[in-house]
């Protein structure tokens, strides 16, 4: 199958695209980086960047910017980063892909662990990441031609731990393998709507 991956270059996406391209023919994308470039942020460059594929079996999305930050201290434009970033971004990777997938591909977003589990400084990822479970759960039921949409919520990776291990105090980290387990379930496997939580 073909598949995008969108943040191919970030810690997620290297450990996706490592393990997806054990099978399938994968095209990177990334906002500087990758064999396509793309600004989830903004529609047009979404749909620009599917027109250039062609058709493709599946999309990965581990790309979004949010803001970390005391709520005490934030500005709406602060909040407004994960909204328009990682919320938007990846709202609007699914609604463009649903007309550019072949019949039975598959979606599939990130959220993370702070979904469930709240931190310091993280009102404004909470925020998002519950909107995007929200995102999939009604998607799943509208979708057509047996297209599939999922969410991973990964807890914070090992790898990432020297940069943001501070943020999640008491966490179990996971190893980006493991992580990348669940996009692989997302892409291969049946199930549509699911959140696949990975700590």
């Amino acid at each position: 199958m073909k598949i995008i991956v969108i943040g191919a270059a970030g810690t997620i996406g290297k450990a996706v695209v490592e393990r997806l391209g054990q099978r399938h023919d994968i095209i990177a994308a990334g906002r500087s980086s990758g064999q396509q470039q793309v600004a989830i942020e903004d529609y047009a460059s979404v749909q620009a960047l599917f027109a250039r594929t062609g058709a493709v079996d599946g999309v990965v999305v581990a790309a979004g910017g949010l803001h970390l930050g005391s709520f005490a201290e934030m500005t709406p434009e602060q909040f407004h980063v994960g909204l328009h970033g990682k919320l938007m971004g990846q709202v609007h990777v699914a609604l463009a892909a649903q007309h550019a997938l072949n019949d039975g591909g598959s979606i599939t977003l990130t959220s993370g662990i702070d979904a469930y589990h709240a931190i310091r400084h993280g009102a404004n990822a909470m925020t998002v990441n519950l909107g995007l479970e929200g995102l999939v759960a009604g998607a799943a039921l509208d979708l057509r031609r047996g297209l599939r949409i999922n969410l991973v919520a990964p807890t914070v990776l090992t790898e990432s731990v020297p940069l943001y291990g501070h943020l999640f105090p008491g966490f179990e980290s996971a190893d980006g393998k493991r992580v990348a387990l669940a996009y692989e379930r997302s892409v291969d496997g049946p199930e549509t709507g699911k959140v696949y939580r990975v700590y």
